[in-house]
């Protein structure tokens, strides 16, 4: 492309928001051009409004420290500098709805880390490597909205990408019944220690909303289009629990799995490790040249030593044995705020970039 295409991030002073400044940094297609943020922080310095509550492991970025952040609701005068939005913002589920769309309709294509939409039905909720062609639902979608350029796309749950993946490749076996146990780390609720010392040392096994969110939202990813809409999948049945864990980065899940086909382990490894998409395919800049890895070790993979894999892009499966009830179990592990937030966010812009929904304004 001639030049990077400018980018406004929606919600740019929280902890995905920051994610996002980091990221897109050092991007080659996409550049920050607008940060917005709650009326409260605009007219503020970025470098100033993050005073004390920067939670990245590197310094604020320099490109952005002086930049004046924007009210998010002034919706035409974002829109205006930039070609698309990443959307982080911290607001209620309807308010969130209302302001992508609000966004979309200025022509202005919307990627967002919310969940809001994810359950819209014209609106495609998407991890590049496996349902790509979700991104079709977008022409349903511009008709309703009548737009031409402006859309909403969204990722899912942070909390599926440490074992969708491995199912996804073991999709010719025909998984039936999967139950996971989800390990989440404090900064999927955008906290660190600093922010939420009584985790140190603490378990609590309960987070909002987020079992319901696990159980279905990758049967939507298994999904597929009809009448212009997405229409999940019917299997496999999943149950799951959720539980807090003192870690900063990395989800980890303890999986079990009935297969309608019965698979050897050699099977299952083999389509783990050669599983690739279309981020693959294409080569785009966040995506991992291995998007599956399978670790031998019996005690990997391990949040500490294995949560930056292929930038925090990769996922990581391992302990892959024969279950006495269910017919396998296994460990996964993914980077919640890169594979699962902000980063998966950026690789779903890149492909829908090379697929040509996302342009530059001129």
């Amino acid at each position: 492309m001639d030049r990077k295409l400018r980018c406004a991030i929606l919600g740019g002073t929280g902890m995905v928001g920051q994610r996002f400044i980091k990221i897109l940094s050092e991007h080659p297609w996409f550049e920050t051009a607008v940060i917005a943020a709650s009326p409260r922080s605009a007219g503020k310095k970025y470098g100033e409004a993050v005073e004390g509550r920067w939670k990245m492991d590197t310094p604020i970025p320099e490109n952005v420290k002086d930049m004046v952040i924007c009210d998010v609701t002034e919706v035409e005068k974002v829109s205006e500098q930039v070609d698309f939005c990443f959307s982080a913002v911290d607001m209620s589920a309807d308010e969130i709805r209302d302001i992508e769309e609000r966004y979309a309709k200025t022509e202005t294509p919307v990627v967002s880390n919310n969940s809001a939409h994810r359950w819209t039905p014209d609106v495609p909720m998407v991890i590049p490597e496996i349902n790509p062609e979700h991104f079709g639902v977008i022409e349903y979608q511009r008709k309703r909205l009548g737009t031409k350029r402006g859309f909403i796309a969204v990722k899912p749950n942070c909390s599926i990408q440490s074992y969708t993946p491995a199912l996804t490749a073991w999709k010719e076996f025909e998984p039936v019944e999967v139950v996971a146990t989800t390990y989440q780390a404090i900064s999927g609720a955008g906290k660190t220690f600093k922010d939420w010392p009584e985790m140190e040392g603490n378990v609590i096994p309960f987070i909002k909303n987020e079992e319901e969110k696990s159980e279905k939202e990758p049967l939507r990813v298994w999904g597929h289009i009809e009448n212009g809409v997405i229409v999940p999948a019917e299997a496999p049945r999943i149950t799951t629990q959720c539980i807090r864990i003192p870690v900063l980065y990395g989800h980890t899940a303890a999986a079990f799995v009935r297969f309608k086909k019965k698979p050897t382990k050699e099977e299952l490894i083999g389509r783990l490790v050669n599983y690739s998409g279309m981020p693959q395919e294409k080569k785009l800049p966040s995506a991992p040249s291995q998007f599956i890895r399978y670790m031998e070790e019996d005690d990997r993979p391990q949040v500490r030593l294995d949560v930056d894999h292929e930038n925090g892009m990769g996922v990581s499966i391992g302990r892959l044995r024969e279950d006495t009830i269910f017919d396998w179990k296994f460990v996964g592990l993914s980077h919640n705020t890169m594979r699962g937030a902000a980063g998966g966010a950026v690789e779903c812009a890149e492909a829908l970039t090379a697929l040509g929904y996302i342009e530059s304004k001129g």
